[in-house]
């Protein structure tokens, strides 16, 4: 009897086991802790018992994500058409993960309703969920997966702004104007064209970027008569427009706003210069040297210095009366070099009564770069320096305390007579505590290897000289720096100290320009408080060739925000030492808008060294520099890249869609193919063509449309 009855026994306790192990995972669902809940919804899932399914359904509005996860997996491996609408909202959660899991469980419901949400929150969701969307949608066997979710998610967006056009209020109106622009499509610029002359100012400029970012020449000539109007918006978006456009027809009209000095006038020369270069851009740059407020004619006259210069003879006969030669000596400083021919009759004018003309002579001079006048500058240095020689004369010719007396420190005061008996212990402790943040802060930057920066103690109470009236002074000492004077290093050496912050910033700007020897002492400046003093020298450092950028990156680890300025000045300068990758690098690591500027250095030197740096900086999913970062990693043209870059063909800013398809076809991975081909039916121009597509301007209106 007892071994009949061996084996029911033992099915009972099976059967027993497998009800008490149930028994407890209906029990962990109701766990306190997210993580038992999320086992338990796994492992019943794994058990395929249909009766679970509600339970499923409960834990996908479970509070904790990890737990949501596990249920659309549940849920999809359920295979039931009566979950596609819960998993739909659940592929609109806050948590990536949960969308990604959500996607992949609809692609095994494999329905029509399953695939149509998924091609409907392509356009609404993350890098990470829209690239899971198109492995989920060609897991179900869609054809052109990608392709289709982008033309759906461009038809979306058309669809949306002509709507927002029409029936919009003035806000939407206004937005909707410059997404429509943004598509590039033929129909876009000629429902545009009719609203550059819409009475409401702001929906009229709104209208015009738009048609700014489509790049359709047709917009050319309709924008550039919107310069004549005086709302200063309109104009300001007309010019910005105009540059985008690139057409050399609008040149005639933006030198009248150039040289009529007024707020948009820089703007205006600003688009002239960035034109392709044509006889009639030339003769209008010309034309504001001459006729332009200073700061504007300077602008037109150093973009014409690499274009063979300006008429010699107009600008000799301004220099040849009082009356114009202040607009004369303004192109001579513009153009520099170009110039020369006019040298002898500029240096007259150094010897003029009035101030004005001879700063400007002096500033001309400068510029020209002719050593010949050294000895006038010098006469004029020994003029000045004796004119301020009483005015700058110390009062107190012993230097100031910079350190409490005996019995004057706020820290060692003795109690208040109001409180007899009672020590007052807070101005020490006050003190004690400020000294402890400073030395915290003074240790943590010796850790980071930057040097520590010291503010000017005022050698004077009060200073008897206007800061304008050493102007003249300053000037002469950026002019012998510029012309290497002899002695220039040890005067102007001098000058670094001086308690004038204008004869520092024109000493260390002389000094710039004098050499290596020069720049070995004015780099020590850029780790001065003064903002506009490091923003001046740090520009004339990169301008200043080799020594001067070697001596910018040489800086760059022992500064802090200050990096932004040396590596805005490089970029402008358009040139960057090859070996200052590795200090690059570290600016990319930092992060922070730095980071953007310094990848695309990097770039510009084909940093090969860097790859594994820039390909790092792309996991941060926020970073302000990834567009940078992926222009970067193209034009180093490293093709282990390509993997890391393809990933942001999905991310849902089109600015960093459209640098990663830039950067993925100068990679040129064959792997990427067919994902650049679906971009091709991208919403945005910039997109499109990033991706290889044609210009739309190049195709009729029916080609144009997604």
């Amino acid at each position: 009897m007892r071994t009949g009855a061996r084996p029911l026994i033992l099915a009972l306790a099976l059967l027993l086991g497998c009800n008490g192990s149930r028994d407890q995972l209906l029990a962990d669902l109701q766990s306190p802790r997210p993580e038992v809940r999320a086992l338990a919804v796994k492992k019943l899932a794994g058990q395929g018992n249909p009766d679970d399914l509600v339970l499923f359904t409960r834990a996908a509005k479970d509070f904790a994500a990890i737990v949501r996860a596990e249920a659309a997996v549940a849920l999809g491996e359920s295979q039931d058409a009566r979950v596609v609408d819960l998993l739909g909202e659940l592929l609109e959660d806050q948590d990536e993960e949960v969308q990604g899991r959500a996607a992949m469980a609809l692609s095994k419901v494999n329905n029509e309703k399953a695939k149509a949400y998924l091609t409907l929150q392509y356009g609404r969701r993350g890098r990470a969920t829209r690239q899971v969307i198109v492995q989920a949608l060609k897991n179900a066997n869609v054809p052109g997966a990608m392709a289709e979710v982008v033309a759906a998610e461009a038809r979306s967006q058309w669809d949306r702004n002509q709507l927002a056009l029409t029936e919009g209020a003035l806000p939407e109106r206004v937005g909707a104007a410059e997404e429509l622009g943004k598509s590039g499509r033929p129909d876009a610029v000629n429902r545009l064209l009719p609203l550059v002359r819409d009475s409401q100012v702001i929906l009229a400029a709104a209208a015009v970027r738009g048609l700014g970012d489509a790049g359709d020449k047709r917009a050319v000539s309709p924008i550039a008569l919107l310069l004549e109007e005086n709302f200063p918006e309109l104009r300001e978006s007309a010019i910005h427009a105009l540059m985008k456009l690139q057409d050399p027809v609008a040149t005639q009209r933006l030198q009248l706003v150039a040289v009529e000095k007024s707020a948009v006038s820089p703007l205006a020369i600003d688009a002239i210069v960035s034109f392709p270069r044509t006889p009639q851009t030339d003769a209008s740059l010309c034309a504001i040297v001459m006729e332009g407020a200073p700061a504007e004619a300077l602008v037109a006259g150093r973009s014409m210095r690499t274009r063979g210069g300006c008429s010699v003879d107009t600008i000799g006969e301004r220099l040849a009366r009082p009356a114009t030669a202040a607009s004369g000596l303004q192109a001579v400083e513009g153009l520099g070099p170009a110039a020369l021919p006019l040298l002898g009759k500029v240096v007259p004018w150094l010897s003029h009564s009035d101030a004005t003309l001879r700063l400007l002579a002096v500033e001309a001079v400068a510029e020209v770069g002719d050593a010949s006048v050294v000895p006038a500058l010098q006469k004029l240095y020994e003029q000045e320096v004796k004119g301020l020689e009483a005015l700058r004369a110390d009062w107190v010719t012993q230097a100031l305390p910079e350190k409490f007396g005996v019995g004057f420190d706020p820290s060692t005061m003795p109690p208040t007579p109001s409180t007899p008996g009672l020590k007052d212990e807070r101005p020490s402790r006050h003190a004690d505590l400020l000294g402890r943040v400073k030395e915290l802060n003074a240790a943590r930057v010796r850790e980071s290897g930057r040097d520590v920066v010291r503010h000017r103690v005022p050698t004077e109470l009060y200073d008897d000289v206007a800061p304008e009236r050493l102007v003249p002074l300053a000037t002469l000492l950026r002019a012998l720096g510029a012309l290497k004077a002899p002695g220039a290093l040890e005067l102007l050496t001098g000058y670094t100290q001086d308690s004038s912050a204008a004869l520092r910033v024109a000493a260390l700007v002389g000094l710039a320009r004098l050499g290596p020897e020069g720049v070995n002492v004015a780099k020590a400046g850029l780790v001065e408080p003064d903002r506009d003093l490091q923003k001046a020298l740090a520009q004339v450092l990169a301008e200043a060739g080799e020594a001067g950028q070697a001596a910018l990156i040489e800086m760059l680890p022992k500064m802090g925000s200050e990096k932004l300025l040396v590596l805005d000045a490089l970029t402008r300068a358009g040139a960057v030492p090859g070996s200052a990758s590795t200090q690059l690098q570290a600016v990319v690591r930092e992060g922070g808008p730095e980071a953007a500027l310094a990848a695309a250095l990097l770039g510009r030197i084909q940093a090969k060294d860097a790859v594994p740096t820039l390909v790092k900086a792309l996991d941060e999913p926020n970073s302000v520099a990834r567009r940078d970062v992926l222009l970067a990693l193209g034009s180093i043209g490293d093709a282990q890249a390509a993997d890391a870059v393809a990933k942001d063909l999905f991310h849902d800013l089109p600015e960093i869609r459209a640098a990663a398809a830039s950067s993925l076809r100068k990679l040129g991975s064959a792997a990427h193919a067919d994902q650049l081909e679906a971009l091709k039916a991208d919403y945005f121009r910039t997109v499109r063509e990033a991706a290889g597509a044609a210009p739309a301007s190049a195709s009729t209106a029916s080609e144009g449309a997604p």
